[in-house]
């Protein structure tokens, strides 16, 4: 890790680092919305779009989809659709029709305005870990979930610039009640932070209560709540062709509202889906789509987005793989069907490694460069994630937020650009054929922002590097991880804002919190 000396040359001290990056830690990025400038990969032809497009369709018309939440299945049988029991199937046409309300792109503002996020086009957002109910790190190894490492993980998610939601709970605390966990995640989601936060769509009670905790830490009238997207909620399907009752509950209490739902299949292709992607992507577009019509018929033109969760499994033993080849052309094709039905995406930076080891940053590599390829507009779990989702890890954590940082710098527009300095025709002629461009002018101008700066990568040759000890990688991590949480500082937040919110949940905790016996 840099040393304090080293950070003040390089950043002009304490507060040289804060004025450029807000943060006393590391030298990081600036907070930023990142615009992704590339084409996206498209495995298929327009032939093969309509192909699996009408996959989708057949599923939906021809063989339907299990909806166990009778309120949700009358709605549909109102709007048309043949429904038989649970059972409903609709057509493409009332698909299309309904998909033609959703927007493409919406904003969400959380309680700081200036954490204010765009979710469509080429923008590309990055939300921490979600939902393990296991931590790991490299003093405590693995352990059961708790409040006091579900504060350390939100700590990182605010601290880190390129992280810019709470996605869900970094990890389940498990020494919290079911009923009341809720309320104890989002108070300090809602206090700790200023970016935007995630309801689990379990049941109504959860959902109510964390809209109007949002409502009140945002210091806003019920109908200014109402007014714009002011949170999120993720379902997943039960795949194969199923929403249970829960998810389907929250997202209609959610789009009623006009606040964002992502619907993501979790679709294993051997497993939950057809072994072959084309036919896992068909069956998870089909789940999705037919909940997203649902949401369009309950409130046309609520935000929307579809989310890709699409991977194999390994057939020797039936486990979750991620970042597999598989998984990364199921999440492109998944991105070339979601900008056909014109609505925002959704994918992951997930791996099946067990501990932040080489296995686990390829394949974490391999998840988040697909997401950038499809054109994926929020990356879920984009750091933290171990175990298939088992394990949330801070040094893992702390190695992921490089690898994002790469990212934005390479969609900045300085590392393709083509003016008359960027070709530096003038720098070569000074320097000839037997010079360096270590000296000349166009270096000297430019030797400080030129290139990508790391935090957690050591550049040194190996020498060097032994002698300082000889840290692996998790080495450095847990260090910045533990210093990031020794001088954090929550961000401000309203007085009167925050003790309503302290009322509230102290309110809903003498009445008893959640139901949980479903």
């Amino acid at each position: 890790m840099i040393d304090v000396q080293d950070r003040k040359r390089r950043a002009g001290g304490r507060a040289g680092n804060k004025a450029r990056a807000g943060s006393a830690v590391i030298d990081q990025m600036p907070w930023r919305i990142p615009v992704n400038p590339d084409r996206p990969t498209e495995p298929l032809d327009a032939d093969g779009v309509q192909r699996v497009h009408r996959g989708a369709m057949t599923i939906l018309s021809d063989i339907g989809i299990e909806f166990l939440n009778p309120e949700a299945a009358e709605i549909l049988r109102s709007a048309g659709c043949i429904v038989t029991g649970t059972n409903v199937r609709m057509d493409e046409s009332f698909v299309m029709e309904m998909l033609a309300h959703a927007p493409d792109s919406f904003t969400i503002t959380p309680r700081n305005p200036g954490r204010r996020v765009i979710m469509g086009g080429k923008h590309m957002l990055f939300g921490n870990v979600s939902s393990p109910p296991n931590a790991w790190d490299l003093e405590r190894g693995k352990r059961s979930g708790d409040m006091a490492t579900f504060r350390e993980f939100t700590k990182l998610t605010q601290y880190f610039n390129c992280i810019h939601l709470n996605g869900g709970y970094p990890v389940e605390p498990v020494d919290v009640h079911a009923g009341v966990r809720h309320l104890d995640c989002l108070y300090d989601q809602l206090t700790l932070t200023d970016k935007v936060v995630h309801a689990y769509s379990l049941g109504a009670e959860r959902v109510e209560d964390v809209m109007e905790m949002v409502r009140i830490a945002g210091g806003l009238t019920q109908a200014e709540f109402d007014a714009s997207p002011r949170m999120f909620t993720n379902i997943n399907s039960v795949s194969p062709l199923k929403h249970d009752y829960p998810m389907l509950d929250g997202a209609m209490r959610m789009a009623r509202r006009g606040q964002p739902v992502i619907v993501t299949p979790f679709t294993l292709a051997g497993a939950m889906a057809p072994v072959t992607m084309a036919g896992a992507v068909a069956l998870s577009l089909a789940e999705a789509l037919a909940a997203i019509a649902l949401l369009q018929y309950i409130n046309p033109g609520c935000p929307v987005a579809i989310g890709t969760f699409t991977s194999n499994v390994d057939m020797k033993s039936g486990a979750p793989a991620f970042g597999t080849p598989e998984y990364m052309r199921a999440t492109q094709m998944t991105g070339q069907l979601v900008r056909f039905y014109g609505l925002p995406l959704r994918s992951s930076g997930v791996c099946a490694a067990n501990v932040p080891d080489g296995q686990s940053m390829w394949e974490t590599s391999n998840s988040l460069w697909a997401a950038v390829q499809s054109r994926t507009n929020l990356v879920y779990h984009a750091a933290g994630w171990l175990e298939g989702g088992l394990i949330a890890s801070p040094e893992k954590f702390v190695m992921d937020c490089e690898v994002l940082q790469m990212i934005q710098r390479y969609f900045e527009e300085a590392t393709f650009a083509t003016t008359d300095a960027d070709i530096a025709l003038d720098a070569i002629r000074e320097v000839g054929a037997g010079g360096h461009y270590f000296g000349c002018q166009h270096t000297q101008d430019r030797y400080q922002t030129a290139f990508y700066a790391p935090f957690a990568s050591d550049w040194r040759n190996y020498e060097a590097w032994q002698a300082d000890g000889a840290h692996w990688t998790p080495e450095r991590a847990h260090r910045i991880y533990k210093q990031i949480l020794a001088e954090f500082e929550p961000p401000e937040m309203d007085d009167t804002a925050r003790e309503e919110l302290t009322r509230f949940v102290a309110r809903r905790k003498q009445e008893g919190g959640a139901p949980t016996d479903f």
